[in-house]
């Protein structure tokens, strides 16, 4: 079965309203959110009906689209609560809702028939038969597990018609598809529904309980005196394969993170948006340029891993000796405004800024240029020659307009 060839969606993450217009307005061609229930990240701030309406209304204003998250593993009691959310879902007129329950899938057949459906990454759809089955069931589209080879991909793809999406960039969670257990062991808190911890990440040691003559003796696992982090992978990145996904057919690229930051969002939808324009536009001369790898250091994230697209992966897709994330540069403020006429341009503070220190601006439509705030002033028109406080509203000099959502950041220094 021979797939037309169509340039793939960019589908970024919305973890609030905030994030959501940012994606949008930095490249995005849909976000996916989730409501305060039945989705799978109920940390994020995450919207409430009203909420959701306004962003889709924005987005649909843009000409793009919003899906929404109802891929927790169901209980009952989730079930009767279901069919009032999901009347709210369709009033709001999103666009797609992404499930992985069969009951909820059967549930919104019933309650919202028109309203088109996304099988959740949850599902673990690992094969043609199973992407065909979804398809039977009235799947608009397939979200594929990220434990997929390129080549399974394009095997998929070229045995069934359906639209498939797939995972480009962000965490890769150590279980399968997402479908763990540890965080409600350890924490009480259950990942599969909605409520993960992250407890892959922590710092583990492994030592013997109850033995007389070596009690507490730590096994030989420790990468150094602080222990390992044995389950702690790193991101996902697959850059680099745009050509081959265009080629399998897949219709939507997908980067992870309702959890990260604005600054994420905004950075790492920039990048891709460039990829995907660049190789839709000459898929045999595809290149992915130094200066793209760059910015995709600059946010906060683990070292990068091409997961199981290319080859299974082994010990070296985890990061054993820390934890923490890796990141070039800070996220000191946001433009919100700029006045031509007197050529100030409006901050909103998001980490302390000072007069005078190199800084460098993302604008939405993807220029970079570097930046020194110059004659800064507070709210009230007083010269200022710092902004300390949280968000705090501040202005500055500048001779060239800058758009607003326009990000301001800072190297890190080491």
């Amino acid at each position: 079965m021979t797939r037309a060839l169509i340039k793939p969606e960019l589908l970024a993450p919305a973890g609030n309203m905030e994030k959501g217009k940012m994606a949008l307005l930095y490249g995005a061609d849909a976000i996916y959110l989730g409501g305060k229930m039945f989705g799978l990240r109920a940390f994020a701030n995450n919207f409430e009906m009203p909420e959701i309406a306004e962003i889709t209304e924005y987005a649909h204003k843009l000409g793009k689209k919003v899906y929404v998250t109802v891929n927790i593993f169901a209980h009952n009691e989730d079930i009767d609560k279901l069919p009032e959310y999901l009347l709210g879902l369709a009033n709001a007129k999103v666009d797609a809702l992404l499930i992985s329950d069969l009951g909820v899938w059967q549930t919104a057949r019933e309650v919202v028939p028109n309203m088109a459906l996304h099988v959740s990454t949850q599902a673990n759809t690992t094969n043609f038969a199973s992407v065909k089955a979804w398809e039977q069931l009235g799947a608009e589209r397939v979200v594929l597990a990220r434990e997929l080879s390129l080549k399974e991909i394009a095997e998929i793809s070229d045995k069934t018609s359906v639209e498939l999406e797939t995972f480009v960039h962000g965490a890769m969670c150590i279980s399968y598809s997402g479908r763990c257990l540890l965080s409600s062991y350890l924490t009480g808190r259950d990942g599969n529904r909605g409520a993960c911890t992250q407890a892959c990440r922590w710092e583990y040691n492994m030592y013997k309980l109850g033995e007389q003559k070596r009690p507490g003796e730590y096994f030989d696992l420790e990468e150094d005196e602080h222990g390992t982090y044995v389950m702690n992978s790193k991101d996902l990145c697959l850059i680099e394969y745009l050509p081959e996904l265009m080629d399998a057919g897949v219709c939507s690229l997908k980067i992870e993170g309702r959890m990260k930051s604005v600054h994420y969002v905004a950075t790492v939808v920039s990048v891709y948006r460039k990829a995907i324009d660049a190789c839709w536009t000459d898929r045999k001369n595809y290149h992915v340029p130094e200066s793209w790898i760059t910015e995709l250091n600059k946010v906060s994230h683990r070292q990068y891993t091409t997961g199981f697209a290319v080859v299974k992966p082994d010990r070296n897709a985890q990061v054993y000796t820390s934890s923490k994330y890796e990141q070039t540069h800070d996220f000191v403020g946001i433009v919100t405004g700029y006045d031509a006429e007197n050529k100030r341009a409006y901050f909103e503070q998001r980490n302390n800024v000072k007069a005078g220190e190199p800084l460098e601006l993302l604008m939405p439509d993807g220029q970079l240029m570097p930046f020194v705030l110059t004659a800064m002033q507070d709210e009230n028109g007083v010269a200022i020659d710092c902004a300390p406080h949280a968000q705090q509203k501040f202005s500055a000099y500048s001779d060239v307009e800058l758009l607003p959502f326009s990000l301001l950041r800072r190297k890190v220094v080491k």
